[in-house]
């Protein structure tokens, strides 16, 4: 069991450590096109003052994808069912990736650009196993429609998110990481563990170029694709028995954005229309530093990858409860802090 752990940690290092490095590698190369031909700038919803450029998450994307599919072509035997997901959710990211570069650089409308994270969201579900249920008190399809919707405000999540300097490698880096970690010890499948390693390598080779101030945004050509992965690696975890795990990860993501989207809702506010009221960008403005803001984000999805760990190892209800219940309070205190006004 111990060698079976330590060959794991080793090939996902080094899937990792490649990743790394073609994603810096593209990112050197592709910056000085990106800085001509997609640049961001300041609007309603920007926490940056000068333009920059944007879609630094091309090279997270081709690294993650290219180096997972290497591995997968190096172990052939140990993916053997699963290769025609994978070419599916491969597709999906691709066609979410070109929709959020052509939005970086033509700005899109609405109506069109969610139809097509309909269409890619559609080709990821409807190539899941047949026998994958999380939840077998519910009709087959109705979980496939509550599977179908809750991706596509994954992918929408993600997006919102990305607003402030490595505010996305706080929330990748940690669950990315704990999901290598569980596939390490064997609670997660092979395929999943290797995409998490691959991303993980990724992100960490942009996080430099996006270090505050950032010279480089991921752009929607990352964050969207980026939130396609998140959500069916959860989804991984989730039909592995672990839903409290898979719930608990993603929680600040998910809590910062909903509560803001019904906030807006509640108040009848143009929810498609670009905003600075999530609670991290309101942060911002009540007079913390994007830096102080990044450090307690990055610490809480620490801590909430840690209550997955636990409600992992905990093998039952009460105690997947408990940690589920224990993140839900840690994440409503920061949220309470950011929207706060800084003494």
């Amino acid at each position: 069991m111990i060698e079976q752990a330590v060959g794991r940690l080793q090939v996902l290092g080094l899937v990792a450590l490649v990743a790394l490095l073609l994603s810096s590698g593209l990112i050197i190369v592709l910056r000085p096109w990106l800085a001509r031909g997609a640049l961001a700038r300041p609007n309603a919803r920007s926490s940056h003052n000068e333009p920059t450029p944007q879609g630094g998450g091309i090279a997270v994307m081709i690294a993650t994808f290219a180096i997972a599919w290497a591995a997968i072509a190096l172990l052939p035997s140990s993916v053997p069912n699963a290769r025609g997901e994978f070419l599916a959710l491969t597709a999906a990211a691709v066609l979410l990736a070109v929709v959020g570069a052509l939005d970086d650089m033509y700005a899109l409308p609405e109506a069109p650009r969610l139809a097509l994270q309909f269409v890619a969201v559609g080709v990821v579900v409807a190539a899941l196993p047949n026998d994958l249920q999380i939840l077998p008190q519910l009709p087959r399809w109705i979980e496939r429609a509550g599977l179908f919707f809750g991706l596509v405000w994954f992918v929408n999540i993600a997006n919102f998110m990305d607003g402030i300097d490595w505010m996305t490698v706080a929330e990748v880096v940690p669950l990315a990481g704990a999901l290598t970690l569980l596939g390490v010890l064997g609670t997660v499948e092979l395929l999943p563990m290797l995409v998490a390693a691959a991303l993980l390598g990724a992100i960490l080779g942009f996080a430099p170029f996006n270090k505050p101030v950032a010279r480089l945004f991921l752009g929607d050509a990352g964050s969207l694709p980026i939130g396609l992965l998140l959500g069916w690696l959860l989804l991984a975890l989730a039909s592995r028995g672990h839903l409290a795990a898979a719930l608990i990860l993603p929680l600040y993501y998910v809590a910062d954005a909903t509560v803001t989207l019904a906030g807006r809702l509640a108040r009848r506010e143009p929810v498609w229309q670009a905003h600075r009221t999530h609670f991290y960008q309101r942060a911002t403005d009540n007079g913390f530093t994007v830096p102080a803001i990044v450090a307690r984000v990055v610490l809480v999805n620490l801590a909430l990858a840690a209550l997955a760990l636990v409600s992992v190892a905990a093998k039952s209800v009460v105690g997947s409860l408990a940690a589920l219940a224990a993140g839900i309070v840690l994440v409503a205190w920061l949220l309470a802090i950011f929207a706060r006004l800084k003494q």
